[in-house]
């Protein structure tokens, strides 16, 4: 059945309603935020910019320091603005987009987290095979995998989520667009989206634990 919701947009409650803390708050996120994108950023021009560094190894770090970049943006920088806000709305899409993005980068991170251990296995106990095995065009075949699998997992929550019906009810009771929050403000269909994720999840196991 099609999404015919009457909300256009949804009201993030956030971290806590205590206006002091506010600014406190927003000094220490958006501190993180910085030494996040610092610290994966360094990574990343390091690993590119240094020939002796273009391995397997650093190659797969080098994507798990874009995700992190990538995966912190999605919320952090909406949560500062209404940190700054007494008006923090998101409008409907905006609630889809970031909680497509957010589940796309968190399980692309965990199946590439799965490839980096399964690359220093064979580093450890195939060390006379390693380079023969993880070669750069096995290497982009998996990065590409995990990238590709991530995102279709993630648009069958998002599609799912995006099918709930909505009226009256606009609170999120969380600081940005999740799917237990996100389907605690619906009416209706809660178990079919919880039925159907967690049937993709368990279905993605048995590929991730095959590495």
């Amino acid at each position: 059945m099609p999404n015919q919701t009457s909300v256009t947009e949804f009201l993030l409650l956030g971290v806590t309603d205590i206006q002091e803390l506010q600014p406190l708050l927003f000094v220490l996120f958006l501190t993180i935020y910085l030494v996040i994108m610092a610290g994966n950023g360094a990574i990343l021009m390091v690993v590119i910019s240094e020939p002796r560094l273009h391995s397997p190894m650093y190659f797969f770090l080098g994507n798990l320091s874009c995700l992190d970049i990538c995966y912190s943006t999605v919320t952090l920088p909406k949560m500062l603005k209404n940190f700054l806000s007494s008006h923090k709305a998101i409008s409907f899409w905006g609630c889809i987009s970031q909680l497509h993005f957010f589940h796309f980068l968190g399980s692309t991170e965990a199946l590439l987290l799965a490839v980096m251990a399964f690359d220093r296995f064979v580093a450890i106990c195939k060390p006379l095979r390693y380079t023969l095995i993880m070669n750069p065009w096995v290497c982009a075949q998996m990065a590409v995998t995990v990238w590709i699998t991530g995102f279709l997992y993630a648009l069958l929550h998002s599609v799912m989520t995006s099918r709930l019906y909505f009226c009256g009810s606009n609170y999120i009771h969380h600081f940005f667009c999740d799917i237990k929050p996100f389907a605690e403000a619906s009416l209706w269909e809660t178990l079919s989206l919880t039925s159907g994720c967690s049937a993709l999840s368990r279905g993605l196991l048995p590929w991730a634990h095959s590495f």
